[in-house]
């Protein structure tokens, strides 16, 4: 018998502009955690944000999970590349609209060059929509290369992005 390989804590980073971007968002947590290879562990609030870049389109709404995975960093990739098809997500212009976008945003404190996955994902740091909503899940968080998240955020601007009221919920957590 083979045995399994420790489960990685993971940082995922999901955004969602085009559709009924709450439940995409809910459906998107409840595909990740079909995969039998990750547990999930946490999910933000929802962010209502402002478009970085790209052409003009609507705004987006996103949040961050906390996982653990035994699958290596691109097989995980490979699997949220899926879970997005699955939504209709298209890659047709760069920082364009979509129905649903997953970041790896890092992987156990691994640092990486690799052109498929860079390891941590290299903009994270300087992204509110990202640091704000995963420091509401961890506000210990470092990102490696990069420092506290706390300080990461408080050196960010956040004027484009709010809080919602919005609750995504962990399969786990509707029993």
């Amino acid at each position: 018998m083979t045995a399994r390989p420790p489960a990685q804590p993971v940082v995922l980073a999901l955004g969602s502009n085009l559709g009924d971007r709450r439940d995409i968002l809910q459906g998107c947590v409840d595909a990740i955690a079909a995969i039998p290879e990750v547990q999930l562990m946490a999910v933000s609030p929802v962010y209502e944000t402002v478009p970085v870049g790209g052409p003009p389109q609507p705004d987006y709404q996103n949040a961050v999970l906390l996982a653990r995975t035994t699958l290596p960093p691109r097989a995980l990739l490979g699997r949220l590349h899926e879970v997005e098809e699955a939504f209709s997500r298209v890659r047709e212009v760069r920082w364009g609209p979509r129905t649903l976008d997953i970041d790896v945003i890092t992987v156990d404190g691994e640092l990486s060059e690799d052109p498929v996955l860079t390891l941590p994902h290299p903009r994270a740091h300087e992204r509110a929509f990202v640091l704000a909503p995963w420091h509401d899940v961890d506000p210990d968080a470092v990102l490696p290369g990069h420092g506290p998240i706390a300080a990461l955020l408080a050196a960010t601007d956040a004027s484009g992005i709010r809080r919602t009221d919005r609750k995504l919920v962990l399969p786990q957590e509707r029993a």
